[in-house]
């Protein structure tokens, strides 16, 4: 797992979506495509993408050291919507790079966008991906504003 630097400059494209300079790559991770992550076709299974982002994401969170934010208020980050596209098919064995990028913050959310690579092809996007985040109170299941500090550490990944 590597965190990763900003990418400024022009929108750049991959597959269907643009991700545009207004997000900036904020972690990478590699994690091995597993033999049951393949259904009855011989393929990995399209949920699995989700997971492998879900992964990420997590991972990613986890270096920020959000679940004390998450302990000492009782509001935390949800989902409120994913997407994926796929592009190519994935097939056992072999490992997939995945990066994460982040938008600028909103009152209460930030989007995040995925890539997902094979290791041995890491010119060719398979899948493309995205999740709202929102900050809510996990008691009143409402949104609530970014706390400062999970704004900032937003801000500096």
């Amino acid at each position: 797992m590597t965190p990763a630097n900003s990418r400024p400059g022009a929108d750049f494209y991959h597959g269907e979506f643009a991700v545009s300079s207004e997000f900036k790559e904020v972690f990478r991770m590699s994690m091995p495509i597993r033999w049951g992550d393949m259904d009855a076709f011989g393929h990995v299974n399209n949920t699995v993408y989700f997971r492998y982002m879900e992964q990420v994401r997590i991972s990613w969170l986890e270096t920020l050291d959000i679940a004390s934010e998450e302990r000492a208020t009782g509001e935390g980050p949800v989902i409120v919507n994913a997407n994926m596209t796929f592009l190519r098919q994935l097939r056992y064995p072999g490992d997939i790079d995945c990066r994460m990028f982040i938008g600028a913050p909103g009152r209460s959310s930030v989007d995040t966008r995925f890539e997902l690579r094979r290791a041995d092809t890491p010119d060719i996007v398979v899948a493309e991906g995205g999740a709202k985040i929102v900050w809510v109170n996990y008691q009143a299941e409402k949104s609530v504003p970014l706390p400062e500090v999970v704004r900032t550490l937003f801000a500096a990944t």
